[in-house]
C-alpha cells in the first residue's frame, strides 16, 4: 500500500503528489470517517500557517470533512501548538494543521491532533491511508440533509493568548526586557508581538510581514543570524527565534551567541529539578542531542532517555516514563505539564521565567552546559536502505567511532521526510570532527548518492 503519513504528517510540494487538493479532500474525508462516532456530531479545527497554498488546502480540507458529516472551525494563521490547545479548548473531536513547519513556502503539510490535543498515532494514520486507498470513500459521503457546516473562529487567537499567559508565574511580568522576536513570516507573526506587548516587555520584531512566499526565507529558527545581530546591535536582553509553524523555538543571548535546543533543556531541566517539579528526575532528548547535553545531565544528577527524531517520539517516551520535559535539538520542546506538543511561545516563556527567577543572564544560564563541535552533512540519496547491511557504511562507521572513543559519537540516519542521509559527528575539535564526519559522508556519497 502506498504510503501518505511519515513521521509528521503528510508533506510535499504544493500541488505535487501527496500534496495535492484531492488528497486533502480524501484526507479530510477519511479522518472523519475513522474519527466519526455514533449519535455524535464530529466538530474538527482547522488552522495553518502563512504558506501561498495554504488557503487551497483549507478549502479541500473543510469540503472533506463537511461531505462527511463533520462541522468544521476555521481558525486562520495560527502555530500548530495553538491548534493542539484549541482543539482542547473547544472539546473538538479533531485537530488539522496545514504547515510545512521550517521548509520553504514551495513545501506544504498536514498534521492531525486527534482529541484532547495529541498527535494522531500511526495506527490511526494508518487506517486513514488504508481508506484513501481503497477508493470506497465517495460511497461513504452523508446524506446532503447531513452535510456539516463552517464557521470562522474570530476569538482563537485571544483564546490562545490567554492559555499562555497563564504558563507563567502569575507574579512575575517582563517589564524592562527588551527581546528581539524572529517570527520568521510565519504563524507567529501576530500572535508573539502582541503576547509579549501585553506582558510589558520591549519588542523589537522582525519578520512578521508574511506575504505567502517568505515564511522561513532567511529567518527564523532556522536561520538565526539576523536574530543574534540585532540583538547585539540593540544591546537586547535576548534573542527569541520561531519557526513557520511555531513549534521550535532558538534563542540567542544578549552577547549574539545562539543557543540550541539542548542548551534551553539543560537550562529547564536544572531549574526544575532545583524547585523539586522535575518529575521522576528525568527527561527525554533524542538521539541527535549533542553529548554535552548528555555529560551535563550526568553532571546534575538528572536520568535522560534517548528517543528517535520527531516530537511525536519524544512524546512517546514521555508518557511512557513520566517524564514533564523533553525535546529536541532543533528547538521542539514539549513542557508536558502545560501543553501535548512541542510549542516555541511556551518554551520561551519557560526560559524568560528561568531568567526573571534566578536573576541571571541567559549567557550565564548557559553555562550548565559546554557544546561538543557537532558537523551535520545531509547526503542526496536515490533509496532508503538498510544501513547497517551495507558493509562499506558500516566500517567507515565503526572506524570513526573507535577513533573518537569517548570523545565524541557518530550518528548516521535517513531523514524521515527528505530524500537524504544525515552524517552527523561530534568530536574534540572542529577540524577533528568535519574530518570524521566527511569520511563517512563520502562512503555514503558512493553507495547511495543520485546517479548524475
Amino acid at each position: 500500500m502506498d504510503k501518505l503519513f511519515g513521521t509528521d504528517g503528510v508533506r510535499g510540494k504544493a500541488n505535487t503528489y501527496p500534496m495535492t487538493v484531492d488528497i486533502a479532500l480524501q484526507i479530510g474525508r477519511a479522518a472523519a470517517h475513522i474519527l466519526k462516532k455514533e449519535g455524535h456530531r464530529l466538530r474538527v479545527v482547522i488552522g495553518k500557517d502563512t504558506r501561498l497554498s495554504c488557503y487551497m488546502f483549507e478549502s479541500a480540507l473543510a469540503s472533506g470533512l463537511m461531505s462527511m458529516g463533520a462541522d468544521v472551525i476555521l481558525v486562520g494563521p495560527m502555530p500548530t501548538p495553538g491548534i493542539a490547545f484549541i482543539t482542547n479548548n473547544m472539546d473538538a473531536d479533531c485537530g488539522i494543521v496545514i504547515s510545512a513547519s521550517h521548509n520553504s513556502y514551495e513545501d506544504n503539510g498536514i498534521k492531525i491532533f486527534g482529541p484532547g490535543g495529541f498527535k494522531l498515532s500511526d495506527k490511526q494514520e494508518h487506517k486513514i491511508e488504508e481508506l484513501i486507498f481503497s477508493n470506497q470513500l465517495e460511497k461513504l459521503t452523508v446524506p446532503s440533509e447531513e452535510i456539516g457546516r463552517a464557521h470562522r473562529e474570530e476569538d482563537a487567537l485571544g483564546r490562545y493568548i490567554v492559555f499562555l499567559r497563564h504558563t507563567f508565574p502569575k507574579d512575575m511580568g517582563l517589564e524592562g526586557k527588551t527581546i528581539v522576536l524572529d517570527c520568521a513570516n510565519g504563524s507567529t507573526y501576530k500572535l508573539a508581538p502582541t503576547l509579549f506587548r501585553e506582558m510589558r516587555a520591549n519588542v523589537i520584531p522582525l519578520n512578521v510581514f508574511p506575504d505567502g512566499k517568505n515564511i522561513n526565507l532567511n529567518s527564523g529558527a532556522v536561520c538565526p543570524e539576523s536574530l543574534a545581530e540585532k540583538v547585539k546591535k540593540t544591546g537586547a536582553d535576548l534573542g527569541l527565534a520561531f519557526d513557520g509553524d511555531g513549534d521550535r523555538l532558538i534563542a540567542a543571548d544578549e552577547k549574539g551567541c545562539i543557543m540550541s535546543g539542548d542548551q534551553i533543556l539543560a537550562i529547564c531541566a536544572r531549574h526544575l529539578k532545583e524547585k523539586g517539579s522535575l518529575k521522576n528526575n528525568l527527561i527525554v532528548y533524542t538521539v541527535m542531542s549533542n553529548l554535552g547535553l548528555i555529560k551535563s545531565l550526568k553532571k546534575m544528577g538528572i536520568k535522560g532517555i534517548a528517543a528517535q527524531v520527531g516530537d511525536r517520539n519524544v512524546l512517546e517516551q514521555m508518557l511512557k516514563n513520566g517524564s514533564v520535559l523533553g525535546g529536541e535539538e532543533s528547538g521542539h520542546i514539549i513542557f508536558l505539564e502545560h501543553q501535548t506538543t512541542g510549542d516555541g511561545i511556551v518554551t520561551a516563556l519557560q526560559l524568560l521565567a528561568v531568567m526573571q527567577q534566578e536573576q541571571k543572564s541567559l549567557s550565564k544560564l548557559a553555562e550548565v552546559m559546554k557544546i561538543f563541535p557537532q558537523v551535520m552533512i545531509n547526503i542526496d540519496v536515490w533509496k532508503k536502505p538498510e544501513l547497517s547491511r551495507i558493509p562499506e557504511i558500516s566500517k567507515a562507521i565503526r572506524d570513526v567511532e573507535r577513533e573518537l572513543g569517548d570523545r565524541g559519537r557518530v550518528l548516521v540516519r535517513y531523514s524521515g521526510t527528505q530524500p537524504l542521509c544525515r552524517v552527523m559527528v561530534e568530536g574534540p575539535t572542529d577540524a577533528a570532527t568535519r574530518s570524521c564526519a566527511e569520511r563517512i559522508a563520502d562512503v555514503v556519497e558512493q553507495k547511495l548518492g543520485k546517479p548524475a
